[in-house]
């Protein structure tokens, strides 16, 4: 949280303490000779800083030093350090120095140089012998004891040394509130600090901390006699007589060399200027156009001048081996075609047996089916639905995955987090005048007083909340973050309230008198958001910046909607309450959720006519899309019911009015429909007995997968049977038996070819693909086997019903007896007399292929530019109050999440060389960890890294310094001594020699740490790490050595999918980096990348899946169609087409490819291979004698069951969704539902007959040679010369 950063703030104070209190007496004449003192020791009591005092005017000689400040002039001011040194003040002078600069200490001496400048203009200030040489008094006051104040002092200080003095500390970084240290010190910005404004800031009156008036007057030659103070400074990049190096790049950016340049965007790939795919596909579009009209003109104006049809036969009918010739013993086929023709009619006479034997037993194969059906969904009892999005998309084995274990289980999870985002309706902006002088501030309409009040009253109102939790009472500060806890029990909330320590009377504060007001929250907020860690702000208020929690509110957490660094612009307020989060602990857990239920049922009804609030809980999210979910079941179940409806009136084929009730099949629909819904029963409960946990995706996509190959299958055998005639003597076991054998190959070749290749889809390392993929194909299969067992039983049954003319459903009524011509029904006729006719003229067929080719090249064209990724946004409902949230987020927010990059166990933190791998400060390398992570905040447009990182290693070698009084223990038990404690017993931690001023090392490093950790940040030391720091180092072996350890910062302001992505993507290039310079392993973490990794590798995971499973189709669709290998290269390329073509549409819808779509995807190949396999099938065994032929009676027969059974079935369903409130419904559900089943429909029933009318397989001489054989002397003799 860099909750130390805060305390840096007050460095500021302290430093102006020090030039008033001990350093500054001012001299009773206009002016002194050289040689002599301006004041020496302290008098009477400051009249304007109570508790500080007034230095002594005395003009005579330097004062030799008593020898017990020798060794605190050593310390403070070394350049004095010789025997008998005379100066200008005295030990208590001396020691109120050191106290006053116990704070910048700590910030600026992590650059020896800086710190040793800045102790010059001190130390001369206060002990120069030589002070009247370059200070005059200018007002003083009697004093007890006959002594003279000094009220007011002129200080000339040389232009070249406050130059120098600001240049070498300008860059110095407070690495626990990632701000630089001026910023603390400077009252403003370090961006609006100077040379001039800074020195002048520390000696000002008004900072509340100097005693007296130091007027500093810069110039570099002598001025009104005086002589300006110039002494020699050290530039940050040189090292000091003391052996301390020059300060680090991170601190000194003159030692960094050129600032780093973002490489250049890559330019977009362009041809003439036009998108090169764009460009190639055209003319590639252009070229095939000019091949195939050749191609097609020249095969015409051939056969024009042979006198030759392309529909002539394709063997001469007087050739001995023509298929129809009366030799019907002989045939001249390969010995491929053969073994073809013999798989062929294995599978026929398998199906066959079996469905004569499922019709004659029908109540035994019913029963059977049932049983199983009831073993295997009686899993569902064990059935566990998965509904953590981490478990969702994440494997356990990818990187994210593994990472954020790695953090959790040595840092804790990460917080859950409550926000709101608060803007106001009135707009009416306000301008501050700062008094005495100033130039106008403009403050945002949040900001102004009224509002704040307003706001303060509903933060009161959520931190009094109490929810309950079983019979128990929660409160926020029962879960809340409380980093100081026990010591001080205050919930973290991030606000600009609490600035004014939330509180109205802090807020409502201001000092002036009847006419002015000299400082009010105008002034105090206009400080904090510079100092946010100061304990004491350097106006008149002089009221802490620090949050009553003990940390730092950085302005970029708590403000939205401003430019730059101008807070006071504000358009928004952000509050945010971070929470424990209790992954291990369900009572904690149910807890914090309870609490948060209240939360977000409280601002429901909240309601302000000032103040406009959008919000959202670490559980709204999950809320909001369980809401979704139970508001679309309504939709799911009238697009189910309308398939269901249509499914059961479509079956039947009325030949007559009077026969209705007896055509219909309506009772055979439903029983159809149970058989699908039966065998998702199924895979859902086997894979529940096996412990697989199923996810929302399977339970919504699923069934809709499965119905469409169900339903396709129960079309295609229903209505082959409805336009079948039982040949002579044949029984009905038998016809139907012989129509399985016809039909089953066909759809043991589509369902087999899905399961096959959702099963392969397993493959997949995304959690939710890989359970789609097998609960789909284990469905799919168990489908299959129903419908040849099942089914068929129950299409005997309804076939004898309807030959005993007994009434659909009812069926113990009869109708009485009367004779019906059979005949074709009307959408068979439609596709056997016009459509299959019209699709294959000459003139038709270019036309098509040239149309879906040109589909095809343009989806190969957009297909690149498919956007990539989820916005939350889609997953909520339209009316979900978390739009408005993530709208306010991306529109006023400017940081974006926090990063950790975490240094794994291992590492050694005790040598100097790990170390200054690791640390950003002085002597660190300059490509440490520290350091590559500051210079990537540099290019943060780039590295998308916003801010330097925290350090708790550089923050505790500030802390344990000798020269600081933070680090002390009590010399006679050896416990840890706060700086804020006052008793002679504690006493620094390492001695004040050389030695101990370097770094510790070894033992000693360990021995100090556990009680950084430890510490609280108080106003007398601001590097306490145990605030910022207490999670963020995992000690081991009882504190004896350091396990992991992290080190944050933020992300700049990430918006939509893109950014997310490209950010995980730059962080982990930055940990890889890190790692290579370290040697030891370091990765970049943020609660954000588990969700997110997917994308990165989401291309490939596409294209793989895809590849799998159309190689798994061409495989098997090549076995099943008898190792008809061209066969196979069709279908897979129509369903590549297909598949293209859905990216095309993909990117026309604004569609993006996620975990989601790429479920869809996969399921497309297998809707796909319904609309192709039977009409490739029925092709591949046709007798007809040319290719158009051929593919116009596949047309006819298989066109119009895929017709009426998938695309009809499902369009009805798929319109019903677009009425749904859920976006991920109506995006990745009714737009690509839709898309899938009118690709598979145009490809399937008008490209594919076309491809196949060109460039189909010939015909399998063995296959008609054996239909000749087995037909010849039947009534379906005739089929063959139809």
């Amino acid at each position: 949280m860099g909750l130390l950063s805060e305390q840096r703030y007050f460095c500021c104070f302290v430093l102006f303490i020090i030039l008033a209190e001990g350093h500054l007496k001012w001299v009773q004449g206009s002016q002194v000779e050289d040689g002599h003192c301006v004041w020496y020791g302290e008098c009477g009591e400051s009249e304007k800083v109570p508790g500080k005092k007034y230095n002594c005017n005395y003009t005579g000689p330097p004062i030799p030093l008593p020898e017990e400040g020798h060794e605190l002039l050593q310390e403070l001011c070394p350049g004095y350090n010789n025997e008998n040194q005379s100066l200008c003040c005295d030990v208590q002078q001396l020691q109120t120095l050191k106290e006053s600069l116990q704070l910048p200490l700590q910030f600026l001496s992590r650059c020896p140089a800086c710190f040793f400048n800045l102790m010059n203009l001190f130390c001369e200030l206060t002990c120069s012998p030589h002070q009247s040489v370059f200070m005059n008094g200018t007002k003083f006051s009697d004093a007890a004891e006959n002594k003279t104040n000094v009220m007011e002092v002129d200080y000339y200080i040389g232009k070249t040394f406050a130059s120098a003095m600001y240049n070498a500390c300008q860059d110095v970084q407070a690495p626990s509130s990632n701000v630089r240290a001026l910023s603390l010190l400077c009252g403003k910005d370090a961006n609006d600090c100077n040379a001039t404004n800074w020195i002048e800031y520390m000696f000002d009156i008004n900072n509340g901390q100097s005693p007296f008036p130091i007027i500093p007057i810069f110039s570099d030659v002598p001025i009104s006699g005086m002589t300006p103070m110039n002494n020699r400074t050290y530039s940050c990049t040189e090292g000091l007589e003391d052996g301390s190096g020059p300060c680090s790049c991170q601190d000194c950016s003159q030692a960094c060399g050129p600032q780093p340049v973002p490489p250049p965007l890559t330019p977009p790939w362009t041809i003439f200027g036009i998108d090169a795919m764009v460009v190639i596909m055209w003319i590639s579009y252009v070229v095939f156009l000019l091949i195939f009209v050749g191609a097609v003109g020249g095969a015409w104006c051939y056969r024009k001048r042979t006198v030759e049809s392309e529909y002539g036969p394709i063997l001469d009918s007087n050739n001995p081996r023509n298929l129809n010739n009366d030799n019907t013993d002989q045939v001249d086929a390969s010995c491929g075609e053969m073994l073809g023709e013999r798989f062929e009619n294995m599978l026929r006479s398998i199906f066959t047996i079996w469905g004569s034997f499922c019709v004659r037993q029908p109540l035994l194969v019913i029963l059977g089916s049932l049983v199983v059906v009831a073993s295997c969904s009686g899993g569902l009892v064990y059935m566990k639905i998965t509904t953590d999005p981490v478990e969702l998309w994440s494997s356990p084995s990818s990187q994210a995955r593994q990472e954020k274990d790695y953090f959790d289980s040595h840092f804790g999870p990460f917080f859950r987090s409550e926000q709101l985002i608060i803007t106001t309706t009135l707009m009416t902006n306000s301008t501050y005048s700062p008094y005495p002088a100033g130039a106008d501030v403009p403050f945002g309409a949040p900001l102004a007083k009224e509002v704040l009040h307003q706001v303060l009253n509903l933060q009161t109102d959520l931190e009094n909340l109490v929810a309950s939790y079983g019979e128990e009472t929660v409160t926020l500060k029962d879960i809340c973050l409380a980093p100081l806890a026990p010591y001080n029990d205050n919930c973290t909330i991030l606000s600009v309230l609490n600035y004014f320590q939330n509180s109205h009377e802090q807020l409502d504060r201001q000092i002036g008198d009847e006419f002015y007001v000299w400082a009010d929250y105008h002034t105090h907020f206009l400080y904090c958001v510079n100092a946010p860690a100061s304990l004491n702000d350097t106006s008149q208020l002089h009221d802490p910046c620090m949050g009553t929690f003990g940390g730092p509110v950085f302005p970029w957490l708590v403000l939205g909607g401003y430019n730059g660094t101008n807070y006071n612009k504000a358009t928004a307020l952000v509050i945010t309450f971070p929470v424990y989060n209790y992954h291990n602990d369900t009572v904690k857990l149910g807890k914090a959720l309870a609490w948060e239920k209240e939360f977000i049922s409280f601002l429901k009804n909240y309601s302000n006519p000032n103040l406009t609030i959008a919000f959202n809980s670490e559980r709204s999210i999950e809320d909001e899309i369980n809401r979704e979910s139970e508001s679309d079941i309504s939709t799911v179940v009238v697009s189910y019911i309308i398939m269901f409806v249509y499914i059961s009136l479509a079956l039947g084929h009325i030949h007559s009015c009077r026969r209705v009730l007896v055509d219909s099949k309506i009772s055979l629909g439903i029983a159809g429909i149970l058989i699908v819904l039966s065998s998702v029963a199924c895979s859902l409960g086997l894979f529940s007995y096996a412990g697989v946990p199923l996810t929302l995706i399977i339970i919504e996509v699923i069934p809709f997968l499965v119905l469409a190959v169900g339903v396709d299958n129960i079309f295609i055998i229903v209505q082959t049977y409805q336009r079948d005639e039982r040949m002579a003597h044949e029984e009905l076991h038998q016809q139907i038996g012989r129509i399985l054998g016809d039909v089953a190959p066909s759809m043991f070749l589509s369902s087999f070819s899905e399961t096959v290749a959702f099963f392969l889809g397993a493959l997949s390392t995304m959690p939710a693909v890989r359970t789609f993929s097998l609960f789909a194909g284990l469905a799919v299969f168990i489908d299959f086997l129903l419908q040849i067992s099942c089914f068929i039983s129950l299409l005997g049954l309804d076939a004898r019903r309807q030959e005993g003319n007994r009434l659909d459903i009812l069926c113990c009524v009869k109708l009485s007896e009367g004779q019906e011509e059979k005949t074709d029904g009307f959408l068979f006729r439609f596709f056997k007399k016009i459509y299959a006719p019209f699709l294959l003229k000459e003139w038709v067929r270019p036309t098509v292929v040239a149309v879906f080719v040109a589909m095809l090249s343009f989806s190969i064209a957009v297909t690149n530019k498919v956007q990539i990724g989820l916005d939350q946004q889609l997953s909520m409902p339209d009316d979900s109050y978390v739009l408005q949230y993530f709208n306010n987020l991306s529109e006023y927010l400017h940081t974006g999440p926090p990063v950790y990059f975490v240094v794994e166990d291992g590492h050694n933190y005790l040598s100097l060389e790990g170390q200054n791998s690791v640390c950003g400060g002085v002597g660190c390398n300059n490509d440490s960890l520290v350091q590559q992570v500051y210079t990537a905040s540099l290019l943060s447009n780039y590295t998308t890294i916003g801010f330097n990182p925290s350090s708790w290693l550089d923050d505790y070698f500030d802390w344990v310094k000798p020269q600081s009084s933070c680090c002390r223990y009590y010399n006679s038990s050896g416990d840890f001594c706060n700086a804020s404690v006052v008793n002679p017993t504690c006493v620094h931690c390492r001695p004040l020699t050389p030695s101990g001023k370097m770094r510790p090392e070894g033992s000693d490093f360990m021995k100090f740490l556990p009680m950084f950790l430890l510490d609280n940040p108080n106003v007398n030391c601001g590097k306490g790490g145990h605030a910022a720091y207490s999670s963020a180092v995992d000690l081991k072996g009882n504190d004896t050595s350091v396990g992991a350890t992290y080190f944050m910062t933020y992300h700049t302001i990430l918006k939509d999918s893109p950014d997310f992505i490209n950010a995980m993507k730059m962080s982990r290039a930055l940990a890889d980096n890190i790692t290579k310079t370290m040697e030891h392993r370091v990765f970049a973490y943020s609660v954000f990348y588990v969700f997110y990794e997917q994308y990165l590798t989401i291309v490939y995971d596409t294209v793989f899946q895809l590849i799998v499973s159309l190689v798994a189709i061409f495989v098997v669709t090549t076995v099943l169609l008898g190792f008809e290998l061209w066969s196979g290269v069709l279908v897979s390329v129509t369903i590549a087409m297909i598949l293209v073509n859905m990216f095309g549409v993909m990117w026309l819808w604004s569609i993006s490819l996620n975990a989601v779509s790429l479920v869809n995807l996969v399921m497309s190949c297998g809707i796909a291979v319904e609309f192709c396999s039977h009409i490739v099938r029925a092709f591949s065994i046709s007798v007809k004698s040319t290719r158009v032929e051929r593919a116009e009676e596949a047309l006819a027969h298989m066109g119009s069951s895929v017709f009426s059974g998938i695309t009809l079935t499902k369009f009805g369903g798929i319109l019903i969704l677009a009425l749904s409130k859920s976006q991920i419904f109506q995006i990745f559900y009714f737009r690509m539902y839709l898309a899938m089943v009118l690709l598979g429909a145009t490809h399937g029933l008008i490209f594919l007959p076309v491809l196949l009318s060109y460039a189909g397989p010939s015909v399998n001489k063995a296959k008609v040679f054996a239909a000749n054989k087995r037909l010849t002397g039947t009534e379906r003799e005739r089929l063959l010369n139809f």
